[in-house]
């Protein structure tokens, strides 16, 4: 493998069968493969002419990177071994017509004739020397440079590789398909821009950009990207001239004064246009008023700010994230006159670089130049920092050259140095394999691109201060898809810490939204969210949802308190005090009849209905305690069981006994035979068939309709959403409790029709009155109990009304027949024991004899009955009725 030593290129004066061209203005450094460079050696010529003053940083110190990279790849035994990369470099004078001109040399080997037509004087063939083939292309530095080259690379299919070229027009793959860089498109640079003015909270924003690709497509993208963003709107978007005239930058601080708000400026402008611009705005006295916001075309140089400090004080700029390379810096720094012949613009840098000249001749008196003694040495006596972009002109020689590479290995596996089918090189083959790259750069950072063959963005953002009367620019953060910034090292004009303001209108307080003025996007009058209505978004106010209620300022909704019946709220108290006494009063009449179950007193009460009676009033009691207890499943299907159980017990048990009374009467009216199911067994069965269809009712129910517990936001829904409750409570409805109860109430109303026809019994016939007692106070309750319920229904206390009627009712049907059927007896029982004793019993016979003669002489015996023997009949089993004869069937 060819390998050359650093420097030993000689400087070649390269001559092409070029008709009408002879380039003087480039490197040839010879190779098994070339590549081509774009570097802007010198700067826009003027007058005519098509190159200007020389580009230290920019022109040379991008070249020698080049150089350097080519150096370190040919002495790189595992990158493209046993090939050798040459060079043809061209300066393109910051032009992009005369870099579209110079780059036509890229092309020459394609479109050049074989000669074979061509014959000398003499008769022979001439002797004529091709020129190099180009593989690809590194470069160019300018946007528009790069985007006049690539339209002609693509035609020849030459892939291009830029280490600065930023315009986003030139990711789009089919135009310049056969582009791409090493460094990120401006739209991820103008989306870090929007980031950060969104971030400082800066809505209010002006544009300048310079005339050209780079400057108007970075300030469109600009304002695409806050567009899409939204909260950033554009006051002034100015335009500087190619050929700016005098004047022109004091015309453009004049209309960024027109808006005072809009104190923020984005710059995508070139380096010489924002030093004048400074000028401009301190000659305009505006120091401290502006904050600029610069592109990479600042970044952090020097240039741009010399003499202009404190205008230039609080600017924000970015840049590519980029680290010095210390090998170049080493490599850089030792070039010489003779060690650096391959370069032939290095004796021009020389020249500027330390102020001399290099002939005698040239050093004119009175000049202040002197002559170059060839002994300077860059760094020691001149000042040397490397420029920012020299990573990237690495990275995209590498990216080439591994492009290369894994192209060899691919069609040329195991050979040395190239083989056939790389001869010559495809360059879409070429293209491919460079999109398809992934490794890490010089700095160590990877280097890869999309499909559009861009590279992805990473920046550093910096901030130009003065500390110590000592101005720098400071690294306040970075950015790679998400804005990191270090607010708290940011400092602004005049030492200041507070973020200063770019806006139009004040924001608008909490809980108030955006009224923007028409056709000013920026401005807005502020207009509060009332009611149930939250700040959705900046200008929007949305009700909450109906389980929420704005929060205290209305930028939120929060959840609304949920209430419930609790047991020490005076609604539950009085209920369960009421049921406690009830439990108590049941448990003590069980546990009386109990104790004297066998008295005459007890067995004439009819001892089996007696204890299902009061089994019904003691669920009467206990289903409070389900009423209040805080609902959920297991609760609310409890109460849908016992809160209409309770009843159908008791008022069935009432039932079976007054329908007993009435059948043996209006039997005995017509014969002397006995009823049939008066038995005390059929008197259960009775009893509990009836209570079953209760609990058949309540079971479809539970099929139809499981149990739910629920919240009701309606109930407590009032016009102050601070007062809004939501109820935590049941799924039965007023309709559904109606039902439920509607049951007992058929039992309770065929009850009291029952007690009103045997209101007429005799005096001395056993609860026949009690009950009819019992079942006027009940009506009497459940009447008083219907117009308070329903009447409630609109109350903000409907819950706390509704459940405490409910309960009390109840218990109170409960405590009526309690009281009315069972205290007398236990009064007997325990105060009057010498009543308790057996009277005289009554066959059937007799009953029926008496409730005929009642019924002969007097019609109205309903009311009061005549002919009645003192004798009582036998209600009981238990008690010892004797019958007289056989013929006599005693009657229990």
């Amino acid at each position: 493998r060819h390998r050359e030593r650093e420097g030993e290129t000689e400087r070649k004066l390269i001559v092409h069968l070029w008709p009408g061209h002879t380039h003087l203005n480039s490197i040839r450094i010879d190779g098994d493969i070339s590549l081509g460079g774009l570097f802007p050696v010198h700067a826009r010529g003027h007058d005519g002419k098509p190159c200007g003053e020389l580009k230290k940083e920019k022109g040379i110190h991008r070249l020698e990177a080049m150089l350097f990279a080519l150096d370190r790849i040919n002495n790189d035994n595992n990158l493209l071994p046993n090939i050798t990369l040459g060079a043809r470099i061209l300066d393109t004078c910051s032009r992009d017509t005369h870099a579209l001109e110079q780059s036509l040399t890229f092309v020459q080997a394609l479109i050049e004739k074989d000669g074979t037509d061509v014959k000398c004087l003499g008769g022979g063939a001439p002797i004529i020397t091709k020129p190099e083939r180009v593989v690809g292309v590194i470069g160019a530095s300018s946007s528009s440079v790069s985007i006049m080259v690539a339209n002609i690379l693509r035609l020849f299919k030459i892939p291009q590789v830029s280490y600065a070229s930023t315009a986003p027009e030139l990711s789009d793959n089919t135009r310049y398909d056969f582009f791409s860089r090493v460094v990120p498109p401006d739209t991820y640079q103008a989306q870090a821009m929007v980031d950060i003015v969104k971030y400082m909270r800066w809505n209010y924003v002006s544009t300048v950009a310079s005339e050209g690709n780079y400057g108007e497509s970075g300030v469109d993208a600009f304002i695409q990207k806050s567009r899409e963003d939204g909260g950033v709107c554009i006051s002034q978007s100015v335009k500087i001239p190619r050929e700016p005239k005098q004047g022109e930058f004091d015309k453009v601080i004049r209309r960024l004064r027109e808006n005072p708000n809009a104190r923020v400026v984005i710059l995508f402008a070139n380096e010489d246009d924002i030093r004048r611009l400074l000028h401009a705005a301190k000659k305009a006295n505006q120091t401290g008023h502006f904050i600029w916001v610069g592109s990479d075309s600042w970044g952090s140089k020097i240039s741009p700010v010399v003499q202009q400090e404190e205008m230039a004080e609080g600017a924000v700029t970015i840049l590519p994230k980029r680290q010095s390379i210390r090998g170049f810096d080493r490599y850089f720094i030792s070039r010489t006159l003779e060690n650096n012949r391959r370069n032939i613009w290095f004796a021009e840098f020389w020249e500027n670089n330390f102020n001399c000249k290099l002939s005698r001749h040239a050093v004119k008196k009175g000049s202040g130049l002197k002559k170059c003694t060839n002994q300077e040495r860059i760094g020691k006596d001149s000042q040397y920092e490397q420029e920012g972009k020299v990573q990237f002109v690495i990275d995209a020689v590498y990216a080439m050259a591994h492009a290369l590479h894994n192209m060899h290995q691919e069609l040329c596996p195991g050979k040395v140095g190239l083989c056939a089918k790389m001869d010559p090189i495809n360059g879409t083959h070429l293209l491919k394999h460079i999109r398809r790259l992934n490794f890490s750069g010089i700095a160590g950072n990877p280097v890869l691109f999309n499909e559009n063959g861009d590279a992805p963005g990473r920046y550093e953002i910096y901030q130009y201060q003065i500390r110590n009367r000592t101005a720098e620019y400071k690294i306040i953060g970075h950015w790679a898809d998400q804005l990191h910034l270090n607010v708290r090292s940011m400092q602004w004009p005049g030492g200041v810490r507070q973020i200063p303001s770019s806006i139009c209108s004040q924001p608008c307080r909490p809980g108030e939204r955006k009224k923007i003025v028409k056709g000013i996007p920026c401005c807005w009058h502020c207009e509060r969210c009332d009611g149930y209505q939250y700040q959705a978004d900046t200008y929007t106010c949305k009700m909450c949802h109906f389980d929420l209620r704005p929060n205290e300022n209305h930028t939120g909704c929060v959840p609304i308190p949920i209430v419930k019946l609790e047991w020490s709220s005076p609604w539950a108290v009085i209920p369960v005090f009421v049921a406690v006494i009830g439990i108590m009063a049941t448990l003590f009449v069980v546990v009386t009849f109990v104790r004297y179950n066998d008295t005459p007193i007890v067995k004439a009460s009819g001892r089996e209905l007696s204890y299902v009676l009061l089994t019904g009033i003691f669920l009467c009691y206990a289903t409070t305690f389900l009423m209040i207890s805080a609902p959920d499943v297991v609760i609310c299907s409890l109460r849908r069981i016992f809160l209409g159980l309770g009843m159908s017990i008791s008022y069935a048990a009432l039932l079976t006994k007054t329908n007993r009374i009435y059948r043996i009467f209006e039997q005995g009216s017509m014969s002397v035979s006995a009823p049939k199911f008066i038995s005390p067994a059929s008197q259960l069965v009775i009893t509990f068939t009836l209570a079953s269809v209760q609990l058949v009712g309540v079971c479809i129910w539970f099929v139809v309709d499981p149990s739910k517990a629920i919240i009701d936001y309606e109930d407590q829904r009032t016009s102050n959403p601070a007062l809004a409750r939501g109820v935590l409570k049941c799924d039965i409805s007023d309709l559904s409790l109606i039902c439920l109860l509607g049951y007992s109430m058929l039992l309770m109303v065929t009850c009291t029709v029952y007690a009103i026809k045997t209101r007429g019994v005799p005096e001395t016939f056993n609860e026949a009155k009690p009950i009819g007692f019992t079942m006027y106070t009940t009506c009497i309750i459940w009447l008083a109990f219907i117009p308070i319920f329903f009447g409630t229904s609109q109350s903000t206390e409907k819950m706390y009304i509704q459940t405490t009627t409910l309960t009390i009712s109840v218990s109170l049907s409960a405590s009526v027949s309690l009281g009315l059927l069972y205290m007398p007896k236990v009064y007997v029982v325990l105060f009057h024991p010498e009543q308790n004793v057996p009277k005289r019993t009554r066959t059937l016979k007799a009953v029926v004899t008496a409730a005929t003669m009642s019924n002969k002489f007097n019609p109205k015996a309903g009311l009061r009955p005549n002919g009645e023997a003192k004798t009582e009949l036998c209600e009981s089993l238990e008690t010892q009725c004797k019958s007289k004869n056989a013929n006599e069937e005693s009657f229990d």
